[in-house]
């Protein structure tokens, strides 16, 4: 079941950073630092630049987030 206090927002993967961290352009033209979810990692989906992604922000930090879902 999804968490209802996060936002949700799409962007595309610029870079990979080190520790598992991505560079991501959200829409609007801002980039943020996210990292993949739990359930991304335990099925072992591989995401590179280029990817569009979903991610969700906490409302309590805006430039860090969790990428959800690849597409």
């Amino acid at each position: 079941m999804p968490r209802e206090d996060h936002i949700e927002l799409d962007g595309v993967i610029q870079t990979a950073m080190g520790g598992g961290q991505y560079s991501i352009m959200i829409e609007g033209g801002n980039t943020i630092r996210a990292r993949l979810s739990g359930r991304m990692k335990r099925n072992h989906i591989n995401v590179m630049p280029g990817d569009r992604v979903r991610v969700a922000l906490s409302p309590y930090d805006l430039t860090h987030g969790f990428i959800t879902f690849r597409g």
